[in-house]
């Protein structure tokens, strides 16, 4: 029954993050200067996943919802490989600074926004007592 969650979730979240990628990154057929279907994928991803990781630690989440949304969509959702294979571009191109640009802001923002999404839960959880 687990993989059939992950498998759900995975779906849905790739499913996602297609259409955002589809929407976001491509103008036509040319491939977008930044590549924002996946950088914004990433960082509602990490929104997300604190959101569901303070549940977890703070509310005893269930282990069907653990896999079906934090493994599953989160998993699903967000993509490293296609982040790693967009740098990669970038330094073919020879455009170190965007790809560095693009590397740092991932990282940072997808810190924030976990923390955010963590903040965010344990203000609603404090606000609902």
């Amino acid at each position: 029954m687990s993989w059939i969650l992950v498998f759900i979730g995975g779906g849905a979240g790739s499913i996602c993050r297609y259409l955002m990628a589809r929407h976001l990154n491509y103008s036509g057929q040319e491939y977008l200067i930044f590549p924002w279907g996946t950088f914004l994928a990433n960082l509602v991803s990490c929104l997300i996943l604190g959101i569901l990781l303070y549940r977890q630690l703070n509310q005893h989440m269930v282990e069907t919802s653990r896999l079906l949304f934090i493994t599953g969509f989160c998993g699903g959702f967000s993509t490293f490989s296609t982040f790693v294979y967009e740098l990669q571009m970038y330094m073919q191109r020879g455009q170190l600074k965007m790809g560095l640009t693009y590397l740092i802001a991932s990282i940072l923002l997808g810190l924030v926004a976990m923390a955010a999404g963590f903040k965010v839960s344990g203000v609603l959880a404090e606000m609902i007592r």
